[in-house]
């Protein structure tokens, strides 16, 4: 049996195998697995196995099966879980109610037939790069126990990366999806935004907040998606088309080291990009993506900062409680800012299908580390992680994070393929051609 989402769901659906025999795999991994790389803070065990029994009882029954049916996935735990505590990475959520019913993404994944066996790990309330959460512990990355796996949704990431689930659900607000991807080597979609409902979540930046799936191929990835979107999750790839790619220089280069500079020029190369383009708004985008994020999250956050300031992580509630002081000038010249940049890359999308960019500026860093190198100049880790994800999530196109390939001994470092607004499709169908030319592929540490 295929180990991939799809592999499963069509063993399953032939008779091949049983959802029960797949769930109880997946749990014998997670229970050899996690207690080293940490990316689950609770399992669903019984509600799992309730589903995988229903699962084989339609197949026993002679029903058609959806088209993700037994398929275990977990979720980062700022989704709500009928019967769960949504802590969103939080103490501060310890004492609250457990959710009465599953976000309206779980809903579709449910539908669809997936079967969730847990909720992930995450940086408090989704702020940060490097799932650091002294709460409950780090997560660490599969493919160097020593690394970050990345952030916010290092625990989405990780548990996909070391093949305790073929899928995952996470959050992208400044890179949450597309960093922890591009640093556990694994597939990533940040879509369009407000393609997906967020009804269920708990919230960091309404004005920047994306949801989406992680995967450890292009294919699975799609399936995910058009679950998440709630229409038959079997969906294929557009035909092979001679696709208009352009590899974004400028800051996206200047911010990025030697290996990620390898990593985008082989991508664009292999999709057969006809130049190199500049985003000339990029440094503003990003400037202005941390302003918007630092003021909405600390105005979200206001009584907690209030009421458990000693509660609440350090490394984001001190930059909640700097957000809180930014004057309102400051968050209206930061959305100006983000409107003259989402109309340079309208005008650059009219002219390209899709842009290549690394998605990390470095591969993963060790856990604690405070800086890291580019060409001499140093950059903070925890922040600069996000150095080339934040210019495009502040204008809220849909992008794909790939895994590209890097010499022996290289950590995973992925790559950006960004699409025009709604055309995921693109974006999705240049993932599976870097499969296609042997460069983009997802390896489970053994």
């Amino acid at each position: 049996m295929n180990d991939s989402a799809a592999g499963i769901a069509d063993a399953v659906a032939a008779g091949r195998t049983r959802a029960a025999d797949v769930l109880e795999q997946a749990l014998q991994r997670i229970d050899e697995l996690d207690p080293r790389v940490h990316a689950f803070t609770a399992l669903t065990v019984a509600r799992a196995r309730r589903k995988a029994a229903r699962i084989d009882a339609w197949r026993r029954a002679g029903k058609a099966l959806p088209a993700l049916a037994g398929v275990p996935y977990a979720v980062k735990n700022l989704f709500d879980v009928a019967g769960e505590v949504t802590l969103a990475g939080s103490r501060v959520l310890a004492s609250q109610p457990a959710a009465r019913r599953d976000a309206l993404l779980v809903q579709r994944m449910e539908r669809a037939g997936a079967v969730l066996v847990g909720m992930l790990n995450m940086d408090e309330f989704a702020y940060g790069f490097t799932t650091e959460n002294s709460h409950v512990g780090a997560t660490r990355n599969p493919h160097a126990l020593h690394c970050s796996a990345g952030g916010s949704s290092g625990g989405s990431a990780a548990a996909v990366a070391c093949g305790m689930v073929p899928l995952s659900l996470g959050s992208d607000t400044n890179g949450s999806i597309r960093v922890p991807a591009s640093v556990c080597g694994i597939f990533g979609l940040k879509p369009t935004f407000g393609s997906l409902p967020r009804a269920g979540s708990y919230p960091f930046v309404y004005s920047l907040d994306h949801l989406g799936p992680f995967a450890r191929c292009a294919d699975d990835l799609a399936r995910c998606h058009a679950a998440l979107r709630g229409g038959a999750a079997q969906v294929p790839f557009p035909p092979p088309q001679r696709l208009r790619v352009a590899l974004l220089g400028g800051y996206f280069e200047q911010h990025a080291g030697a290996q990620a500079r390898r990593a985008a020029r082989a991508a664009a190369q292999a999709l057969g990009a006809q130049e190199e383009v500049e985003f000339g708004a990029a440094a503003a985008a990003r400037a202005a993506a941390f302003v918007i994020t630092a003021s909405e999250g600390a105005q979200l956050h206001l009584q907690h900062l209030r009421d458990h300031y000693e509660t609440m992580e350090p490394l984001s509630r001190d930059r909640l409680l700097a957000g809180a002081l930014l004057p309102a000038h400051a968050y209206i010249r930061a959305q100006r800012v983000r409107a003259v940049a989402r109309e340079q890359a309208r005008r650059l999308l009219q002219h390209f299908d899709l842009l290549v960019a690394p998605a990390t500026p470095v591969p993963a860093q060790p856990l604690g580390s405070e800086t890291f190198e580019i060409d001499g100049r140093m950059f903070a880790t925890r922040p600069s992680m996000g150095l080339l994800t934040q210019p495009i999530s502040c204008i809220g196109l849909p992008v794909v994070a790939a895994p590209v390939r890097g010499a022996p001994g290289e950590l995973p470092l992925g790559v950006q393929l960004v699409a025009a607004p709604g055309r995921e499709h693109v974006a999705l169908h240049a993932a599976r051609l870097l499969e296609r030319a042997g460069l983009s592929a997802a390896q489970v540490p053994r």
